[in-house]
């Protein structure tokens, strides 16, 4: 079984078998790395290629620099995305910087995590929350594990 993930940096498509998320696998076209547990910042345009592409979970943090609950929220998304490198990808999106994407999924208070995963909208989770309750929604709501 192989997994189609979006690279969050260039936005081109890549196919990687299951066995090697675990060794940090790259990029085919800029060499980033695609699954590091890391969260990544997105663009519209490559949030949507992801959501509709990815089949390995891609958790998004809908934020906004100005927003205090989002800032308080953001290490302990960060420690959720190291504890599920392989099962999942962790991802925000500035929607201060790109206001047309709270309309385009109706967002109405942030923060607001959606969870994705094979071209559809999985779950949400509004409000800050800690890594434990971030590291289980995610655990629940996903199709699949790696």
């Amino acid at each position: 079984m192989s997994h189609h993930l979006t690279c969050l940096t260039c936005g081109s498509v890549n196919r990687v078998p299951a066995d090697k998320l675990s060794s940090a696998p790259k990029c085919g076209v800029c060499g980033a790395k695609l699954v590091d547990g890391s969260v990544k910042a997105l663009d519209p345009a490559t949030l949507t290629k992801a959501t509709k592409k990815d089949n390995l979970p891609l958790l998004v943090d809908f934020w906004a620099p100005w927003c205090g609950p989002c800032r308080m929220m953001a290490p302990a998304f960060a420690d959720a995305a190291r504890q599920l490198a392989t099962q999942a990808r962790f991802a925000k999106i500035d929607t201060q910087d790109h206001p047309a994407i709270s309309q385009k999924y109706g967002i109405r208070g942030i923060p607001l995590l959606i969870l994705f995963q094979n071209g559809r909208e999985l779950a949400r989770l509004p409000g800050a929350r800690p890594a434990t309750e971030i590291a289980a929604f995610v655990k629940e709501h996903a199709k699949t594990a790696a």
